[in-house]
């Protein structure tokens, strides 16, 4: 396994730092302060490529893998991991779930309007009462000739309000079996199909959360992903990849606050002279930058089998439940390194601190990780 930057990369990268000096940097702060969605960034990272990484070409996308997709998630964390994570949630979960599981007439529909960012896309899978149970959701649709009628709502969805397309997945069976869901693509502006409470976060304030409610909302059976009863079983799948994702954004949030920790710790003087010559500082920065190689190394391993099409269930369960606590160790560290500077808003570290605790818990929490890890080790 070779992990070095191939050019793609590296173009991705340097393209990335330059869009954020101009259009993420300048504003973030104020779209943190308000929770505001920054739907124009993600339309010009449209153009740029970036909202169909993994999309083929043939439905406009850039047709890449999983290298560079991990290489763009985190480069934008490390500016905003607000912007991350809805880059994160539009291309692995709503397009990445059609593009895996969707048929050639719904990819040619879907596809090349998400892959563009002419529409941003939802995913719903948690409900108010099964966040990590999942299979006991308690949104249902129910059959009337060739129509789903779809009642309940799911919360916590990204991009839940501005979200043109919803991928979601309802149940159709008995509750609690993994047969008993399926998935479906939802349009904006279908009737019985709202969005509703936006939630007021700790960090990961620019990217909108918020409710999906379906209140008698009827859906043709060409809506479906799949087949019936699919819908649980391919959702495991889409986390699988998912994970890559929050491992890569969290990879981000961590390389930015070590990057301002290093920076601030070379011009902050104490006792005449720069707090970086102190070992207490020196330790700290060395245990940082151990822990982000090794979240690295992690993450490029699952991508790479990613990329390879083979299992990726412990591999990205392991990247992913590292890389979050790494990110919220970093962040923390990132903190107190700056001292009461790093508790203000002044210093990039303090949203930082904020943004990285929602990687342990956004697309299976840590402890979740832990029984996916426990149960592929002991098969």
């Amino acid at each position: 396994m070779n992990f070095s930057q191939n050019e793609n990369q590296k173009m991705i990268a340097e393209m990335i730092r330059d869009f954020g000096k101009t259009n993420i940097q300048p504003k973030m702060m104020e779209w943190d302060e308000s929770q505001e969605f920054p739907v124009e960034v993600f339309k010009k990272l449209g153009e740029l490529g970036l909202m169909g990484i993994l999309v083929p070409q043939e439905y406009g996308g850039s047709g890449f893998g999983y290298f560079e997709y991990v290489t763009a998630i985190s480069e934008i964390a490390k500016i905003c991991g607000s912007i991350g994570l809805s880059l994160a949630a539009h291309n692995s979960l709503c397009t990445g779930h059609i593009l895996a599981f969707g048929n050639e007439e719904q990819k040619k529909k879907f596809l090349p309007k998400l892959a563009s960012a002419e529409w941003i896309g939802a995913w719903g899978l948690t409900e108010t009462g099964t966040g990590s149970d999942a299979g006991g959701m308690n949104t249902t649709a129910v059959k009337e000739g060739e129509y789903w009628v779809i009642n309940g709502s799911k919360n916590f969805i990204t991009h839940a309000i501005s979200g043109n397309v919803a991928v979601v997945i309802v149940r159709t069976g008995e509750k609690g079996d993994s047969h008993g869901m399926s998935a479906f693509i939802i349009e904006k502006g279908t009737e019985g199909f709202s969005s509703g409470k936006k939630e007021n976060k700790l960090g990961m304030r620019a990217s909108e959360t918020a409710e999906l409610i379906f209140d008698n909302c009827k859906v043709h059976e060409s809506q479906m992903l799949g087949k019936e009863g699919e819908g649980f079983i391919q959702s495991m799948k889409i986390l699988d990849g998912g994970r890559i994702s929050i491992a890569a954004l969290s990879l981000g949030i961590a390389k930015g606050a070590m990057e301002a920790s290093v920076k601030y710790s070379k011009e902050r003087e104490q006792f005449g002279q720069p707090i970086s010559k102190f070992q207490a500082i020196g330790f700290k920065l060395a245990d940082m930058a151990t822990e982000i190689e090794a979240a690295e190394l992690l993450t490029f391993q699952a991508a790479y089998l990613k990329n390879e099409g083979k299992k990726v269930t412990k591999e990205s369960a392991f990247a992913k439940y590292y890389a979050s606590e790494v990110s919220v160790r970093t962040a923390t560290e990132a903190v107190q390194i700056h001292g009461g500077y790093g508790y203000t808003k002044d210093f990039p570290v303090e949203k930082h601190y904020r943004d990285s605790k929602l990687c342990t818990i956004g697309e299976g929490t840590s402890e979740i990780q832990k029984l996916v890890i426990a149960r592929e080790i002991l098969k």
